[in-house]
Parts: C-alpha cells; sequence; structure tokens
C-alpha cells in the first residue's frame, strides 16, 4: 500500500519504521526537505520487496489513500488548510494527543469532542481515522515492548478506511483493536494523556506501552 507521512518527526520515524517493515511504499512530506531526506535514509530507501521510501516539499499534491497526520494537533488547521479539497475521499490517520503542553493537565478539544472530531470537521471530505495515540515512537521503532507486539487501537465511522488502516497495522507486525466508531477517539486521548503522565512515576522513559491481555 502506498502511504504519505506528512512530519518527519519522531512519530513519523516510529510509523514510517513499521509502514516500511510491512511493505508499505512511504512518501514523507515536511516544510524541511533536510529532514525528510535524513528521515527517507534512516528507514532505509527500500524495502525487500522494492517498496520505495520517496521524500516532496510541503504542499505537494497527495496522491496516496492513505495519509497520516504525524505532526503536533496544534499543526493540523494548517495542514488542512494547505491541502484541502486534495484530501477528499482519502484516509486520514490522526495521531495526535491535544495536550495542553503549557500546563500538561489537560486536553484542549471542548469536553464533548475530540482532536479526531474536531479534524473532521476541518477536512469532512476525508475519512478520518483515530490511530496510533497509545503508541510512543520508541516503542513502534522495535514493534514490541516485552516481547509483546504494540496495541494500536483505531476508532473510525468510514468501514473501509478503517480497514485500509487496520491492514497496514498487522503488516507491520502490531495488534489492531477495534474501538469502534469515531466518537471513542474521546477516550482514547484520554488514554493516551493518562499514558504520557505516568512515565515520570513509572520511571518508564516512554517505553511502555498500552496492551490489552484476556
Amino acid at each position: 500500500m502506498n502511504v504519505t507521512i506528512i512530519g518527519s518527526g519522531n512519530m513519523a520515524r516510529g510509523i514510517g519504521s513499521r509502514l516500511v517493515a510491512g511493505g508499505s511504499s512511504v512518501r514523507i512530506l515536511d516544510r524541511d526537505p533536510e529532514k525528510t531526506d535524513a528521515l527517507a535514509d534512516e528507514l532505509g530507501g527500500l524495502t525487500q520487496d522494492g517498496a520505495e521510501v520517496s521524500t516532496g516539499a510541503f504542499g505537494d499534491q497527495i496522491e496516496d489513500h492513505v495519509v497520516v497526520l504525524a505532526v503536533p494537533y496544534g499543526a493540523v488547521e494548517s495542514i488542512a488548510e494547505q491541502y484541502g479539497s486534495g484530501l477528499s475521499g482519502k484516509a486520514v490517520v490522526d495521531i495526535t494527543n491535544p495536550v495542553d503542553w503549557e500546563s500538561f493537565d489537560r486536553l484542549v478539544t471542548p469536553p464533548d469532542s475530540s482532536a479526531a472530531e474536531e479534524i473532521e470537521r476541518l477536512i469532512p471530505e476525508a475519512a478520518v481515522v483515530k490511530a496510533f495515540n497509545t503508541t510512543f515512537a520508541g516503542t513502534l521503532v522495535g514493534g514490541e515492548v516485552g516481547g509483546q507486539p504494540l496495541d494500536v487501537f483505531v476508532a473510525s465511522d468510514d468501514p473501509d478506511a478503517k480497514q485500509k488502516v487496520i491492514r497496514l497495522i498487522e503488516a507491520g507486525g502490531l495488534r489492531p483493536v477495534d474501538a469502534g466508531p469515531l466518537r471513542r477517539a474521546r477516550q482514547l486521548e484520554g488514554l493516551g494523556f493518562l499514558h504520557m503522565t505516568l512515565q515520570q512515576p513509572l520511571g518508564t522513559g516512554f517505553g511502555s506501552t498500552v496492551k490489552v491481555l484476556g
């Protein structure tokens, strides 16, 4: 599958690592071409079956049907303005946790909404999928914690878009968990925030994962 990642930071690296491991062709877009080139080189350039890791300029037309927004929540509005209808019909993966970074004690979205739902309002022509917000970048590179594959919770109102993302997760060696409709992003973002706040008291250094066992 062909996937565009917007962003070139740590989460782009982690998710890109899993996509490359699963045989997807990955295109990285960012405002800083040096960062995109460096990340493409780090991800390996070509997978075993020839899927390419390429780069492009921020603002380039997006042809791929799956787009990962690997950026902070505060950057999403400008991306929506930049690409507009270019995201129409695409599965747009929101990985964000809309944390108030100044206080680090709350989420900035309304209590009856979520980052994913707010993004859906910004780009209503796209199929928004919530995923990867409870996983940390470093653990994504390895794909597991304590010998267990990472669980990736997936929520969306679009069944086709959700299945595309689930297939990508499975191909990358992770375990997808269908969390239901997009409104479940409210709980997932609360869980992601809780997971972040527990790092210091647990001393896990962002090397832990949220796992469902049964």
